[in-house]
């Protein structure tokens, strides 16, 4: 996952406003300690990052895989 692609997962699944907060506010232990922007930041792959992200707010696994990829040019 690119960061591109994290960046649209999160805009889609939580809406913009809300997603840039949650990305700059909220603290993931999973991440040690550090909100989503933090971790990338630091280096965690933006995937790790989504994954962690979803597992904390609860997004349905269904969402998990393929999150942030454009749809396909016909």
């Amino acid at each position: 996952m690119k960061l591109s692609e994290f960046q649209r997962a999160v805009a889609d699944e939580f809406g913009m406003q809300y997603g840039r907060t949650l990305t700059a506010d909220l603290v993931l232990g999973e991440l040690g300690g550090r909100t989503p922007d933090q971790a990338i930041d630091a280096g965690i792959p933006p995937r790790e990052v989504w994954l962690a992200l979803c597992r904390e707010t609860g997004v349905p696994q269904s969402h998990w895989y393929g999150a942030g990829k454009p749809t396909p040019k016909r």
